[in-house]
């Protein structure tokens, strides 16, 4: 059980980068360019080493080292998946109502059975580390966590994970209250309630302690959802630092 805590300090902001892979390294060149003009240094990159079994991440050493750079900068690594479907899994009903919503079949660890889930995320932190990448955390594809997820990932040495709502911290057993702003760019009609929806939430969170913004690299392509990103991320860093999720957890 994990009990929730309000961090010391006030007003910190958690920028995260899902879905990392070659496949998208042009929108993700937009995202890099976004963070740079709103000066923001601290970030997580939630990295895919093999987005949908056909971009193995060993094969781009390119991106590779461009993860690397970021690295170097100070952008924490977190495994996002092994290969973020669900290609060859079958959701229960129960699954099917839990991820209602939240994505098209891109849960990968919704049903995975816990022998499969600690395979895949043994793999794809192998994948990591052989290429000079240091993860610190596991965020399963839509944080649809499966069975014994947070002991699987205690148990790969990571520190930290997260569903919509907290940050928890493996270690020290507890988690930070910090709800998610995200955008969906599946539907015309899904982008425009997640403009509406971000815009009515930035003065309607002002007072939480932390809080996260999620950014997908599909967010870019949608030019009403990039203006809505910017102007989240302007509206909230003049109340807010961006800080790494290391500083976040950092024991009081």
């Amino acid at each position: 059980m994990y009990a929730s805590h309000s961090p010391a300090t006030r007003h910190r902001l958690l920028v995260a980068i899902h879905d990392v892979t070659p496949a998208h390294e042009s929108r993700l060149g937009g995202v890099f360019a976004l963070l740079q003009e709103l000066g923001i240094e601290r970030y997580a990159l939630l990295v895919v080493p093999n987005w949908h079994g056909a971009w193995p991440l060993e094969e781009h050493p390119g991106f590779a080292a461009l993860l690397r750079a970021r690295q170097e900068r100070g952008a924490e690594i977190l495994l996002h998946g092994l290969r973020h479907d669900e290609v060859g899994s079958t959701r229960s009903p129960w699954q099917h109502l839990r991820a209602f919503g939240r994505t098209a079949r891109e849960g990968e660890f919704l049903s995975l059975a816990p022998g499969e889930a600690a395979r895949r995320m043994h793999r794809g932190l192998e994948t990591l580390k052989a290429l000079g990448l240091v993860p610190a955390g596991f965020v399963p594809p839509a944080w649809l966590h499966g069975p014994q997820s947070f002991q699987l990932i205690a148990d790969q040495g990571l520190d930290f994970t997260e569903d919509t709502l907290t940050v928890y911290s493996l270690a020290q057993g507890r988690g930070l209250r910090a709800p998610a702003l995200r955008w969906s760019t599946r539907r015309a009609w899904r982008a425009a309630a997640g403009v509406a929806i971000a815009a009515a939430r930035r003065p309607l969170e002002r007072w939480r302690p932390l809080l996260r913004v999620a950014i997908h690299p599909s967010d870019m392509d949608v030019p009403g959802v990039e203006r809505s990103v910017k102007r989240t991320l302007t509206a909230l860093l003049r109340h807010r630092v961006a800080v790494s999720y290391r500083q976040a957890l950092a024991p009081r």
